[in-house]
């Protein structure tokens, strides 16, 4: 991972990310790019993962970044997962908003989604009698 760099990007070549978010299969995503644009651009943070030109990964942040943030999209092209690449971008999260009461996250639950976020500080909310809601 010598060659790998964290960067807090401002504009982001866009065609690359629809090419991330299509390795990993995140079709809701996919479907509607433009959306997907806004929505990158509108993020409170996004931190990209880079090999030289290569986006490799990408990570992004909503909320008011004082009181309350959510971690929308931790991903990371398939032939470099399990590589700390995931976990050092969530660091840098966690990290850059730890003084942040509310840290929330929402994801698929798999062993590998939950080994991922447990072996990195995050607790499921029933752990702590806790309901999520959505529509």
């Amino acid at each position: 991972m010598n060659d790998i760099e964290i960067r807090e990007d401002g504009l982001l070549p866009f065609e690359q990310i629809l090419a991330l978010y299509e390795n990993v299969r995140w079709t809701a995503y996919t479907k509607e790019p433009e959306l997907l644009e806004k929505a990158i651009q509108n993020s409170l943070k996004v931190w990209t993962t880079w090999e030289g030109d290569q986006l490799i990964g990408l990570a992004r942040v909503v909320g008011d970044g004082l009181t309350i943030i959510y971690i929308q999209d931790i991903l990371v092209l398939e032939d470099y997962q399990g590589q700390g690449i995931g976990s050092q971008l969530l660091q840098k999260i966690l990290k850059e908003y730890q003084a942040v009461r509310q840290i929330i996250l929402m994801t698929d639950d798999t062993d590998k989604t939950q080994s991922f976020y447990k072996k990195n500080g995050l607790f499921r909310t029933d752990e702590y009698q806790l309901v999520t809601y959505m529509k």
